[in-house]
């Protein structure tokens, strides 16, 4: 497909996330033959957006069009660092322009659109070198996502800003009931594909790869999961005897990875009954879907965990549960770098939004863990206000919860992390007294 093709493309999709709609909602009306390389060009215009927008803000004083300035933040954010660029930079002015001038709603501005792309080219180390002191440029983040983490991580901002910029790896979680780690490492290796070891279920690649190239993968012997959310089900599970039944409620469950783990880990011969529990009926039949790929069987429901009073009667029959995991909706800014929209699609208000209804789901699911059980609370988040602030308000208002040892907020990224390279994450492993 024609350069020039895929850069209107993305300027569309650009423009759409602009105006509130998700990257995989854009990119799914994208035409099937496009799609592959849009999203891959898409996804470094989203990494790079502050960037481009600095830019753009000083080769045109007065804001273009929606459409023309998505065009030229696409290219702007392509080009910029050419040692980082898909093309050589001028190529992609040339098919920027050319985008313009065969697109109805932009042909009137091509020219425009051509004269600051060329003296882009023509002045680009000084135009980057401005651009630096914005701090919107540098780490490409909303002003107000920065603030929050430097009083949130002063000791980690940065770091964190760093791995949002980043490609996150392909990481799987091996099933313990098909493989072990080591041996699917082998399985790999025979198909001339690195991986490392990580935590004790998974493995990461060292590049990505199409699952159905994958040893097993239609047999179930392995998952696509985040090394941070591979956490879960073993937090979950820890120290409970998997000899005698056990009634576990996975809260907030689809895709179905953690619903997926427990079982895996709980083995064949353990008296696991676990629910599931996910309000929108579609992304609940994912559940269904890579529980049959895995050989694995759970009770799946879709209700409103906020709301027990039109479920856990009925279909749970109003037993309490010994365990809880609440995986509660969030901000997302814990997986920025594997959904590059996300800091551009939230505004700071939905912090306190998401809070309160994190805290919505505790107050509800808290009644329905037994004396002596427990409740896992988790996010994708970095942001306290959905992890240790939510959970040291949620202790101080009940007396009957203690807080067991749990790993907090992780940091996402390499390098510095002890247990390697995954999302950001929260985890608070919640016991109820007796």
């Amino acid at each position: 497909m024609p350069l020039w093709q895929q850069l209107d493309a993305v300027a569309g999709a650009l423009q759409a996330v602009r105006g509130g709609q998700s990257g995989t909602a854009a990119l799914a009306e994208v035409d099937a033959a496009l799609r592959p390389g849009v999203q891959a060009l898409l996804f470094q215009v989203l990494r790079h957006a502050g960037r481009a927008e600095a830019l753009r803000r000083q080769l045109a004083a007065r804001k273009p069009p929606p459409a023309v300035d998505a065009l030229l933040c696409t290219a702007l954010a392509l080009c910029w660092a050419p040692d980082e660029s898909p093309y050589e930079p001028f190529t992609l002015v040339n098919q920027a322009v050319e985008a313009a001038k065969r697109n109805p709603s932009m042909r009137a501005q091509a020219s425009f659109v051509n004269g600051c792309l060329r003296r882009f080219l023509r002045e680009r180390e000084g135009l980057v070198a401005r651009s630096d002191d914005d701090p919107l440029a540098r780490w490409n983040h909303p002003l107000w996502w920065i603030e929050r983490l430097r009083k949130d991580h002063p000791h980690h901002w940065e770091q964190i800003l760093r791995a949002n910029n980043a490609h996150a790896p392909m990481a799987l979680r091996i099933n313990a009931q098909k493989c072990t780690p080591a041996l699917y490492l082998q399985a790999l290796k025979a198909i001339n594909l690195g991986a490392n070891l990580v935590g004790d279920h998974g493995v990461v690649l060292e590049r990505a790869v199409p699952v159905s190239s994958l040893p097993g993968f239609g047999d179930g012997w392995a998952s696509v999961q985040d090394a941070a959310a591979q956490l879960a089900a073993p937090l979950l599970l820890q120290g409970m005897d998997l000899g005698q039944p056990l009634r576990v409620l996975d809260a907030c469950a689809a895709p179905g990875g953690k619903t997926a783990h427990l079982l895996e880990l709980a083995g064949p011969g353990a008296a696991l009954q676990v629910t599931a529990l996910e309000i929108d009926a579609e992304r609940s039949a994912r559940i269904g879907e890579n529980l049959r790929r895995l050989g694995l069987q759970a009770q799946v429901l879709v209700a409103d965990a906020a709301r027990p009073e039109d479920w856990w009667q009925q279909e749970c029959g109003g037993e309490p549960f010994d365990a809880i995991l609440l995986d509660a909706p969030c901000t997302a800014s814990g997986i920025v770098r594997r959904h590059p929209d996300v800091r551009w699609l939230r505004r700071e208000s939905d912090i306190a939004q998401l809070a309160a209804l994190q805290a919505r789901l505790l107050r509800a699911l808290w009644p329905l863990v037994r004396p002596g059980g427990r409740l896992l609370y988790c996010t994708c988040s970095v942001f306290r206000a959905e992890g240790e602030e939510q959970v040291q308000t949620f202790l101080a208002h009940n007396t009957d919860a203690r807080l067991l040892p749990s790993p907090g907020h992780l940091i996402p990224g390499g390098g510095h992390n002890p247990s390697g390279d995954h999302d950001g994450f929260f985890y608070a492993l919640l016991q109820k007294s007796l």
